[in-house]
């Protein structure tokens, strides 16, 4: 099974999104974004970017 996203509404009304591993374990977290049409952006830019990122060390 593949991971996963949980998108949800903070208390303060911000949305925000989980990445969920296969195993249920939360692997990133989002910042707080005003729109749920922009916490889906989000999710996008990781699914379009994070694939072919490097890793680097600072």
């Amino acid at each position: 099974m593949a991971g996963t996203f949980e998108l949800w509404v903070d208390k303060g009304g911000q949305h925000r999104f989980n990445l969920k591993a296969s195993n249920g374990q939360v692997i990133a977290t989002s910042e707080g974004y005003s729109s749920k049409a922009s916490a889906l952006k989000g999710i996008e830019s990781v699914r379009a970017n994070a694939a072919d990122a490097p890793v680097v060390e600072v």
